[in-house]
C-alpha cells in the first residue's frame, strides 16, 4: 500500500498569517500553486492552509482589498493534517468526508502537502484499489473523526456526522459477527464437506 509520503510533493510553500492577501496571491503565481500553507506561530501552534478558493470565495466575491486583507483572515486554521504513515486509500477518505482538497503532512514538522491531484496522478488507487476489512475501515474512520472534531470543532455537525461514520461501521461489524454466531462449527465444516459422513442426514 502507497503511503501519504510516497506521493506526497516535498517541496512546500509556506507564508506568514500576517502576510496580506495579495503578497499570497503574488507568492501562488509565481510559483504556480493553488494552495499556501500557513506557518504557525509557535511550536504549539497549528499549521493553517490559504487556497485559492478562499480567495475568491472570502475576497474577490465581496470586492475586499486584498492589500489590506491578510491571510488569518481568510485561511482556514487549523486545517485538516495527514500523518506520512497514512494509506493513500485512509488519505482519499479523509479528503471525502472532509470536503478536503489538499493538506499538509506533518510528524513533528511540515514533511510536504499532499492532494487530491496527487492521489490520482501518483497512486495506484484506481488501477489496484484496496478494499480494507471492517476493523481498518472502523480505526480510519475514528482517525477521520479526530481530525475532523479538531479542525471543525467537538460541536460542529461535521463532527457529529463523522462519528455517525463511525457508529454505523461498528454496527455493520456486530450484525456480521452475529451472523458468524448462529452457525456452529459442525455446520461450517459440513457446508465446505457436505459428503462426509458426519453431515448427512437420515430421514425415517
Amino acid at each position: 500500500m502507497l503511503r501519504a509520503r510516497d506521493i506526497m510533493t516535498a517541496d512546500v510553500v509556506t507564508i506568514s498569517g500576517s502576510a496580506t492577501v495579495a503578497e499570497a496571491v503574488k507568492v501562488m503565481k509565481e510559483k504556480g500553486l493553488r494552495a499556501l500553507i500557513v506557518e504557525p506561530r509557535s511550536d504549539r501552534d497549528p499549521y493553517g492552509i490559504v487556497t485559492e478558493t478562499d480567495i475568491i470565495y472570502k475576497v474577490a466575491a465581496y470586492g475586499n482589498d486584498p492589500k489590506k486583507m491578510r491571510v488569518f483572515e481568510i485561511m482556514t486554521k487549523p486545517c485538516i493534517t495527514v500523518q506520512p504513515d497514512l494509506g493513500v486509500e485512509y488519505v482519499a477518505r479523509l479528503f471525502a468526508n472532509t470536503r478536503t482538497r489538499r493538506a499538509p503532512v506533518i510528524e513533528g514538522k511540515l514533511l510536504g502537502i499532499i492532494s487530491v491531484s496527487d492521489i490520482l496522478k501518483k497512486s495506484d488507487v484506481v488501477e489496484q484499489p484496496v478494499q480494507l476489512f471492517v476493523e481498518d475501515r472502523i480505526e480510519a474512520a475514528r482517525e477521520d473523526a479526530r481530525e475532523i472534531c479538531a479542525a471543525k470543532g467537538a460541536t460542529s455537525p461535521e463532527c457529529a456526522a463523522a462519528w455517525d461514520v463511525v457508529e454505523e461501521l461498528q454496527a455493520a461489524a456486530s450484525h456480521k459477527r452475529q451472523e458468524k454466531a448462529q452457525t456452529n462449527s459442525l455446520e461450517d465444516y459440513c457446508a465446505d464437506n457436505p459428503d462426509a459422513p458426519e453431515c448427512r442426514i437420515y430421514e425415517d
